[in-house]
């Protein structure tokens, strides 16, 4: 009988996980090395909509990701060559729900006191699996309580739960993980850049 209702209800889960992705705007970036799905959060909407218009307008066509870090994230989001950045930045929007797993989608930013994030550049995490004593320890140095949910994540897939409360998380990769871990190996000179350029572009599906 247990065993009944907890595959009921893990079914019920796994059905309205579906459902909340289906609710998703999508984008496709295609990279040198393959392509990646993101699926944007509807509660983070200034960072939704800030994303879908650069994609939409081709600000990312071309550009590339300038900064790869193997076991942590791989960002990009600058103006190709001969476009301006952009000027502006976007308000945090900092959720509890939204933690960095692996293949979560974050906006990067400088070290402002508001945390606003970059108006452009963002970063797809990659990680490394995270212990409990390690997740119990930003428990208590930080106001973060993990739910069960999100410390399954982190200590299965992995992540980088230090970034939590930092920065903002508006999205996360649908498919292409697999894309996401041969760009973190690629090899990279002086200041995470990698020797090779990989670039992007982007279609908002």
């Amino acid at each position: 009988m247990k065993r009944s209702l907890f595959l009921t209800l893990t079914l019920i889960f796994l059905f309205m996980m579906e459902i909340d992705a289906q609710k998703m705007t999508k984008v496709l970036i295609h990279t040198d090395m393959g392509d990646i799905t993101v699926g944007l959060y509807n509660d983070t909407p200034q960072h939704r909509d800030n994303f879908i218009k650069l994609a939409k307008e081709g600000f990312y066509d071309g550009s590339i990701f300038h900064r790869v870090i193997k076991g942590f994230m791989v960002q990009g989001g600058g103006a190709p060559t001969g476009k301006p950045e952009t000027s502006y930045l976007i308000p945090a929007e900092l959720l509890p729900n939204h933690i960095h797993k692996k293949g979560a989608l974050a906006a990067a930013r400088t070290n402002n006191p508001k945390k606003e994030s970059s108006g452009s550049q963002f970063y797809i995490v990659q990680g490394k699996v995270t212990s409990e004593a390690e997740l119990n320890q930003f428990d208590s140095r930080r106001t973060v309580k993990y739910t069960p949910e999100q410390r399954k994540a982190y200590t299965t897939i992995g992540g980088t739960p230090f970034l939590d409360t930092d920065y903002t998380v508006f999205g996360e990769v649908l498919s292409g993980l697999d894309v996401i871990d041969k760009i973190a190996a690629v090899q990279t000179a002086p200041g995470d850049k990698p020797v090779n350029d990989v670039k992007m572009t982007m279609k908002v599906l």
